[in-house]
């Protein structure tokens, strides 16, 4: 039976992985946290399917040891702080977790000299940045533009480095947006259909959003987890992009997501005073600076 481990199970990626592998019938290992309050929800309902061990993408014996101990197959590496807002509050730790964290499994991969491991890591279409070109595929060059981005592209090389100098199977997965129930409900597309929700409950009256004229590459993470597993079955080790060939505005989103509680929106005014109202002129949707990234990405796509 194929064994894997997975850094950042509890997450949205992590928990469909891990259903995936689980059916798959691999022995599925995954690495969380010890901290005051377990966030273990994404994961409940296969909990005693898991064997779950505590550990820190700051820790570099931690990882070593586990890898030792477990001798996994697959080791997916999901863990990051992965938030872009957040990213420019807290640079310092977003640089050492998703950066120095990808470097710290990669040598503990070496050091173990545990035979024959396929590594995956999670990179981004955030790597893209300032876009080069309209349309970004595997040799577009990159144009990181947040903490966030610059950690990741740090480690999508060092992993074709570990991968060229020593020989080692590493698979960088450049991801497009992905989304699900799952998301994280700081991400905005969560942050769109939790508002609804409560706007429908008469929970709340608005949702508050920065800017709305962003273009992204939106596919579903069931989809792209499966391609994170068909990467790993592969004979030889390369990067590869994941992307729904499909381009959708923020302001796009909301409107279709309010088309399916039968509302429908209206824009006025413009810049920062512009609000989304309904067929009765409630507003709906307004916009607060706060929510502006310090560097905006425009848009991301690809083919």
């Amino acid at each position: 039976m194929r064994v894997a481990l997975i850094f950042g199970i509890t997450g949205q990626d992590g928990s469909y992985l891990s259903e995936l592998l689980l059916e798959k019938n691999y022995h599925v290992h995954g690495v969380i946290r010890r901290c005051s309050s377990f966030n273990t929800k994404r994961i409940d309902h296969i909990f005693d399917k898991l064997i779950l061990h505590y550990g820190d993408l700051l820790d570099s014996s931690n990882i070593c040891s586990l890898i030792c101990e477990i001798k996994p197959n697959e080791i997916y590496n999901l863990a990051a702080q992965s938030h872009v807002k957040v990213s420019f509050e807290m640079p310092e730790y977003t640089t050492e977790a998703t950066a120095l964290g990808t470097l710290r499994i990669l040598e503990g991969i070496r050091i173990s000299k545990v035979k024959n491991i396929k590594f995956y890591n999670a990179s981004t279409s955030e790597l893209f940045g300032k876009v080069q070109c309209p349309i970004q595929n595997e040799n577009t060059p990159f144009y990181p533009v947040s903490p966030y981005a610059i950690a990741k592209l740090y480690a999508h090389y060092i992993t074709i480095n570990y991968r060229e100098s020593y020989n080692m199977f590493c698979i960088n997965g450049i991801l497009f947006n992905h989304e699900s129930p799952r998301r994280g409900e700081t991400f905005v597309t969560r942050k769109i259909t939790r508002g609804i929700a409560k706007i429908q409950k008469k929970l709340e009256t608005s949702i508050i959003l920065g800017n709305i004229d962003t273009y992204r590459d939106w596919g579903h993470a069931k989809d792209y987890v499966y391609a994170m597993y068909l990467m790993l079955q592969q004979n030889e080790a390369d990067d590869f992009v994941i992307c729904s060939n499909e381009q959708h505005s923020v302001r796009e989103f909301c409107e279709i997501s309010f088309s399916f509680v039968n509302i429908h929106i209206k824009w006025i005014g413009k810049g920062i005073q512009e609000i989304g109202v309904d067929q009765n002129n409630n507003v709906l949707i307004k916009k607060h600076e706060k929510y502006f990234r310090n560097c905006e990405v425009n848009t991301l796509l690809d083919r």
